[in-house]
């Protein structure tokens, strides 16, 4: 594939489909990320001839020899994006040529070939039609959609990959956090921090998410479903959690959030929020927030509410945030207005219950 030309994909079905009785079994309750569907995308790159085999086909294991590159040097990049049954029966995606672009510089930061950004989407809408059947009805259903590209040259050398496979999978989903939406209990890491600057913590790679397991599992053991890291220089600012953005809500109708400074990922959902927050006549700041003013603001009440928000969970209530000396509730530890509202707009512009003024919505079918 070069130029201008458009990648053509080859349709395999799959010849032994799950059976719509069982498939309507998995569906009742299908978690997070446990239960896939019956197709994948694979498209091929080598140097010197581009991208090449597009096909959509059963899914299955992927071969690989040991040596494969990814295994040894970590080049491997991905992205998360859903699609949704919406209140017309239409299914749609949310804001996939974002995801595109967020892919683009992914590769390029990780020495990879980009993807054309319209390859990526097409494979996504051909993806879904193929296994709509697989989209949970509810409020909280949705098919998360995992595009991933990883280094398959067999080779051991330090060097970028000369080839690549690109895929894309699908997994039918309830909510991210078991219980629905509550308040969160977040822990604030004292030791690990997740990206330093000139490294890839803008980029979606697995290495971030590999690097900030270990600072998970201390936060689960503390309690706590999600830790926060702060910044890798003067260990003061709050960057990010381990898998999505943060923002606080003062009482002067002020939202903040950290600013995209290269160590933080630049979140869809994140840049979602402050495009809705400012309509709705929120002042809106992308600015350092220090955990000792974020514990001193909650303590005074100027601090009304915190949330996280990513394409997995969308926007979840920040309650109670706890460090190794001590801990502190946020807005009493209930759910906050501000939060609940943008979210509840988010949720009906993706749902297609509201106005969709960005043309954020891709329809697929």
């Amino acid at each position: 594939m070069s130029g201008g030309d458009k990648l053509e994909f080859e349709i395999r079905p799959n010849p032994a489909p799950v059976a719509a009785a069982d498939r309507a079994a998995l569906l009742a309750n299908p978690g997070f990320g446990r239960v896939f569907t019956d197709h994948m995308v694979t498209i091929r790159y080598a140097d010197g001839k581009g991208w090449y085999d597009a096909r959509i086909e059963a899914r299955a294991p992927i071969p690989m020899d040991p040596a494969s590159a990814v295994l040894h040097y970590a080049q491997e990049i991905f992205e998360g994006l859903k699609a949704y049954r919406t209140a017309d029966g239409s299914v749609t995606m949310f804001r996939p040529e974002a995801n595109a672009a967020r892919f683009v510089a992914s590769a390029q930061r990780l020495a990879m070939p980009p993807l054309p950004p319209e390859t990526f989407v097409d494979a996504l809408h051909r993806l879904v039609e193929l296994d709509r059947e697989w989209i949970p009805e509810g409020a909280d259903g949705s098919l998360y959609l995992r595009p991933f590209m990883f280094a398959s040259e067999v080779f051991l050398g330090v060097r970028p990959a000369n080839e690549y496979l690109f895929v894309v999978i699908a997994s039918p989903v309830g909510a991210y956090f078991s219980g629905g939406v509550k308040p969160v209990t977040v822990w604030v890491s004292p030791d690990y921090t997740r990206a330093a600057p000139g490294g890839t913590g803008a980029a979606k790679c697995g290495g971030n998410y590999a690097s900030s397991l270990v600072a998970q599992a201390e936060a689960i053991e503390a309690g706590c479903d999600q830790v926060v890291f702060l910044d890798a220089v003067d260990r003061r600012f709050v960057d990010e959690l381990g898998g999505m953005n943060v923002f606080f809500v003062y009482d002067d109708n002020t939202l903040v959030t950290p600013p995209l400074t290269g160590t933080i990922l630049p979140g869809i959902t994140r840049d979602s929020v402050l495009a809705l927050a400012a309509e709705a006549g929120h002042r809106v700041e992308e600015r350092p927030i220090s955990f000792a003013d974020w514990q001193a603001d909650a303590a005074s009440g100027r601090l009304r509410e915190a949330f996280a928000c990513g394409t997995a969970a969308v926007i979840t209530p920040i309650g109670q945030v706890r460090f190794p000396d001590g801990e502190f509730l946020i807005g009493g530890g209930e759910p906050g207005r501000v939060t609940m509202a943008l979210r509840q707009q988010l949720v009906d512009i993706q749902r297609g219950v509201a106005a969709d003024p960005h043309g954020w919505v891709d329809r697929v079918l």
